[in-house]
């Protein structure tokens, strides 16, 4: 049986555990988390189309924060691996979003800008995260949607070490008192 870091092994069905509750996979976080960004990447194509994927927009928004950033930071950044990051970004150059330029002093690293043409893709992508967020947040009250963002928010910061990617300068919330 694979154990992931920083887990101990672990059966994978405790006999005393409800069979009924095994099954419901809408009762399952992963299952929930993964519909979730499924739902989230179609509303994303459906309004910002097909042109950038989500990833390439995390990517080139963080550039756009942080001009010259290089691709092993930037991965931190979006919580990318840093293989899938330098394949995104090759994938942004010959795209002619981004200029990926070899960094002097370090001669493997390379430092990330936005191109005029990136910096108006992005300016003309960035609206439709308002119509994104409307759409998908539409059947939820404003307290529900800032509740989720709060509890999205906790759940990536204490379990952030856990991640593959983990994303930098991420830190734990402090601990509520009961």
């Amino acid at each position: 049986m694979a154990t992931t870091r920083k887990t101990k092994e672990k059966p994978l069905l405790n006999a005393s555990a409800s069979n009924s509750q095994m099954e419901q996979l809408d009762q399952h976080p992963g299952h929930l988390f993964r519909r979730a960004q499924q739902i989230s990447t179609s509303v994303f194509y459906d309004i910002l189309g097909p042109d950038v994927t989500p990833i390439q927009f995390a990517m080139m928004n963080a550039i756009k924060q942080n001009p010259g950033v290089d691709q092993v930071t930037l991965a931190s950044l979006v919580a990318l691996d840093t293989s899938t990051t330098a394949a995104t970004a090759v994938r942004l150059e010959e795209k002619g979003l981004i200029i990926r330029e070899l960094e002097i002093v370090l001669r493997r690293q390379r430092k990330l800008y936005l191109t005029k043409l990136g910096e108006r893709a992005l300016a003309t992508l960035t609206p439709g995260l308002e119509e994104m967020r409307a759409r998908l947040f539409s059947n939820m009250s404003a307290r529900e949607q800032e509740q989720l963002i709060r509890l999205l928010h906790k759940f990536v910061a204490v379990n952030n070490e856990f991640s593959r990617a983990p994303m930098g300068g991420v830190s734990k919330p402090p601990r509520q008192k009961k």
